[in-house]
């Protein structure tokens, strides 16, 4: 039997060579496939040269170091290598609608690459046609670029390859993906406009106590000679010089310092498992922006879910997937309890109603759709529900935010007034005396 020298892929993009026996190189192409690799070069001994391992990473290193489009010499320090969100719904989308109308998946990507203008998802699209004309299939091509297609995207992929809806999965991601985005959008508008107010709020205070209050203070001083200011004058002046010295050498340096501590310590804490789960649970029950945030972590988890049931994804695969996109380390930790309970053969009600994350009426709507076997239609209803429970939390949370904040400025910039004008009124007051006297 005839021998093949290979070069191929695992499935974390590592390289690796060997020789395998086989009738032919299709053959030998398909072996490698079946044990999970993806072979980049099959040659029959004694017909070619051996592959070498070597040779075939410096070129791959060379495409990483000089992309295409980039001028020979040249060095790309900091190559882009993710789309943005909606660039990617976008081409879903598309390919979906051109798979729906009756074009080939090659043809189709090859329509689209010509006419990407994201460099790097032309490029991808441009790698997912070559790998799909060497015969590998599309979601093992999309395996191939992790930064852009994540789990839920390649898996969704997968089912509706074997299950022949290649299209109809595709028009489902693509929904998935614009109202994840439009709820996205969203919360960040309703988090956008009190983080603006505050940052104003907080450029004005500083702008005055470094400007203004220092030169009002030199008028009490000359004016007023060693009369006692209010209390709330001296307050003023006291933060007005802490902030001045902040921005002068040496206590400048530990501003800086300051900072930069309390930002690696926030992304230490972050990035640590119990730390990560700490602040989630306090983002979950922070006043105002807590009901947000639970709403939208559930409309994600039943979208998720739902969508992925709904695509033929077996259910344990789909929890995983729906875990690791939960995006809040409490919904993650529910969705993991669920899973163990699934795979032990109970049902999911109890550990989602164990969390305390989800009210009772997504547990009463996740009951009854596993008991009557309709459990990703209702999980898709539930994401619907919540959409609508987002959109009036933003309204109303916008709504009274507006108050809130221009109260919240307006105390500060009158508390500097008021302890301003304070001892300018002793001071019109001694005027006026002198001048009655004279």
């Amino acid at each position: 039997m005839p021998r093949f020298n290979y070069i191929a892929l695992d499935a974390r993009g590592q390289e690796s060579t060997g020789v395998i026996d086989a009738a032919s190189s299709n053959e030998a192409v398909g072996q490698l496939r079946q044990a999970g690799y993806f072979p980049t070069s099959v040659i029959e001994e004694g017909k070619g040269k051996a592959p070498a391992k070597s040779k075939a990473v410096a070129k791959q290193a060379k495409a990483v170091a000089a992309p295409k489009g980039a001028k020979k010499g040249s060095i790309t320090l900091f190559e882009k290598k993710t789309v943005k969100s909606k660039t990617l719904m976008i081409f879903t989308r598309q390919l979906a609608t051109l798979i729906d109308a009756g074009l080939p998946l090659l043809r189709g990507l090859t329509v689209l690459a010509k006419q990407e203008r994201d460099p790097v998802l032309a490029k991808t699209i441009n790698n997912l046609a070559d790998a799909v004309q060497s015969g590998s299939t599309f979601s093992e091509s999309m395996a191939q670029h992790p930064l852009i297609f994540n789990k839920l995207y390649i898996n969704m992929v997968k089912a509706g390859e074997l299950g022949g809806v290649l299209e109809l999965v595709l028009n489902r991601l693509a929904e998935f993906q614009e109202k994840a985005q439009k709820v996205k959008n969203k919360v960040v508008s309703a988090m956008a406009y009190p983080v603006i107010v505050l940052i104003i709020a907080i450029l004005i205070m500083v702008f005055l106590m470094a400007f203004i209050v220092p030169k009002f203070e030199q008028i009490f001083h000359d004016m007023l000679g060693g009369k006692p200011l209010p209390p709330i004058t001296q307050w003023v002046i006291y933060v007005s010089n802490i902030i001045q010295k902040m921005f002068v050498p040496p206590y400048l340096w530990y501003t800086i310092v300051s900072v930069v501590v309390i930002i690696i310590g926030y992304k230490a804490i972050s990035g640590s498992k119990g730390g990560r789960a700490a602040l989630d649970k306090v983002k979950l029950h922070t006043p105002l922006f807590g009901d947000l945030l639970r709403k939208s972590s559930i409309s994600r988890f039943s979208r998720t879910l739902g969508t992925l049931v709904t695509s033929g994804v077996p259910i344990l695969q789909a929890l995983n997937i729906t875990r690791d996109t939960a995006g809040n380390t409490v919904i993650a930790n529910a969705v993991t309890k669920v899973h163990d309970a699934v795979k032990e053969g109970e049902s999911i009600v109890q550990p989602l109603e164990a969390s305390g994350v989800f009210p009772p009426m997504v547990i009463s709507m996740v009951d009854v759709g596993e008991e009557t076997g309709q459990l990703p239609e209702m999980l898709l209803k539930i994401a619907e529900v919540y959409d609508d429970e987002v959109d009036n939390a933003v309204e109303g949370l916008t709504s009274l935010l507006e108050p809130i904040m221009i109260v919240f400025l307006a105390l500060i910039v009158g508390t500097i007034v008021i302890a301003l004008f304070m001892p300018l009124i002793e001071i019109i007051k001694q005027m006026g005396g002198q001048n009655a006297g004279g």
